[in-house]
């Protein structure tokens, strides 16, 4: 049941100045599900900040179930101008889990957004306050930091500028960690835990928590990942595989014929 539910989703970009008060709160009650410390305003505010945001809608009921906020911010890197994109909030119905229909619509972005401006850097940027939003990154990208195998060192510098463009005040390049504070949102107990299995079986979750010692309190590590051509001719074969795999592990059921 849950494999259908995920075939009966689609997502949509809009631009935030096109986004209504009553998709606001409906985003607002998905938000308030998975996170604690949050109030409508304190959530209207960092959205009017964003450029836009991908909404997951139900096909059959339009009901909104999910999103993803973006902020587009300028870079410079070894004295070239780059273009970074902020993922802010993203959340998806936990019913819904495992639906790959934002990562397919931000592949899309990322594809315009670098023929736009082909021969100039594009980076991906990421704040993540649990493990499973850093395996967004670590999982799909060729070169990105922090990286468990201590890769692309390069691209510390970047991190450190964009957080100090979008968070003022609130970076701390001796951690290398957000930290908004005591009063800051964090994730509900029951929505990323991190088990001892997990620690020991995945390099790349382990990791998360060594850099992020305290992110069951809301602090962020953030990331950045580069866009190149490379990753994106790649990655519609590389999640056709994931897809494949997935359905060759589906137990097989048999049909009695008279």
């Amino acid at each position: 049941m849950q494999r259908e539910n995920k075939a009966k989703l689609r997502a949509k970009y809009i631009p935030i100045s096109k986004v209504s008060i009553s998709l606001m709160r409906n985003m607002y009650g998905i938000y308030s599900k998975y996170y604690e410390n949050i109030s409508l305003d304190l959530f209207s505010r960092d959205m009017e900040e964003k450029s836009g945001v991908f909404v997951v809608f139900e096909r059959h009921s339009g009901r909104a179930v999910g999103f993803s906020t973006l902020k587009t911010v300028d870079l410079e890197i070894k004295g070239r101008k780059g273009i970074g994109v902020f993922s802010g909030d993203t959340i998806l119905e936990k019913e819904y889990w495992g639906s790959r229909v934002l990562h397919v619509k931000f592949f899309l972005k990322m594809v315009r957004e670098k023929m736009k401006r082909p021969y100039q850097p594009l980076f991906w940027l990421l704040i993540s306050k649990g493990y499973k939003t850093y395996l967004l990154m670590a999982n799909n990208f060729h070169r990105y930091y922090p990286d468990h195998q201590g890769k692309n060192e390069h691209l510390a510098p970047l991190v450190d500028d964009y957080c100090d463009k979008l968070f003022p005040g609130y970076f701390c390049s001796n951690r290398k960690l957000l930290d908004f504070g005591d009063g800051y949102t964090f994730l509900k107990s029951d929505v990323a835990a991190i088990t001892e299995t997990m620690r020991a079986d995945n390099d790349k979750i382990r990791f998360f928590e060594q850099c992020n010692p305290s992110w069951q309190r809301g602090t962020e590590l953030p990331c950045i990942g580069q866009v190149t051509f490379s990753l994106l001719f790649s990655y519609p074969f590389a999640l056709w595989r994931k897809i494949r795999d997935r359905k060759s592990r589906l137990p097989r059921t048999s049909v009695a014929c008279e």
